[in-house]
C-alpha cells in the first residue's frame, strides 16, 4: 500500500532554467547535487550514468519536483511537445492562488498559453494548461470561492 507520492521526475536540458520558473512558480530548491555511478544506473537501468539533479518543494511541503539534465548517457527520446492526448506521464498541475498573476509572472520566463484562454469549470474552477521551459506542459488551477 502507498504511503504517499514522493515526487515527480521531468528530464530538462537547461536546469538552471528549470529551476528559476518553478521557483517563479512557488516552489522552493531544497537541493541541487550530481548523482553518478554505477549504483545509480541500477535503478534506473541506464548502467554507468552521470545526471544533475534539482529537488524542488511545493509551499505546503508535501509534493516534490525532481529536475534532471542528463550528462551520461545521452537522452533517448523528446515528449516535450506532445500533445495533451498523448500516451504517458504528461503533465503536472498545480493549484495556485492568482491564475492570472501566476501567468503573468511565468509569461516572463517563456511560458506560453496552450489554449486560447484560461477557461472556467462551472463555479469551482478556472483552469489552463501552460508550456514553461523547454516545451514542458503544465496545468494551473485556480479554485473559486464561489
Amino acid at each position: 500500500m502507498a504511503l504517499r507520492m514522493d515526487n515527480v521526475g521531468i528530464v530538462v536540458e537547461d536546469l538552471t532554467a528549470a529551476i528559476g520558473f518553478f521557483r517563479e512558480l512557488g516552489l522552493e530548491l531544497e537541493g541541487r547535487m550530481k548523482v553518478e555511478g554505477e549504483w545509480a544506473g541500477s535503478v534506473t537501468g541506464l548502467g554507468d550514468q552521470s545526471v544533475e539533479i534539482a529537488m524542488m518543494r511545493t509551499p505546503d511541503g508535501h509534493s516534490r519536483l525532481e529536475l534532471s539534465r542528463f550528462l551520461a548517457p545521452d537522452v533517448v527520446a523528446d515528449h516535450r511537445n506532445a500533445p495533451v492526448n498523448s500516451l504517458g506521464y504528461l503533465r503536472v498541475m498545480f493549484a495556485v492562488d492568482d491564475i492570472d498573476a501566476t501567468l503573468s509572472r511565468l509569461r516572463e520566463h517563456g511560458a506560453q498559453l496552450v489554449g486560447r484562454d484560461v477557461v472556467q469549470y462551472e463555479d469551482a474552477y478556472r483552469l489552463c494548461y501552460i508550456r514553461g521551459p523547454e516545451g514542458i506542459l503544465i496545468g494551473l488551477a485556480e479554485e473559486l470561492g464561489g
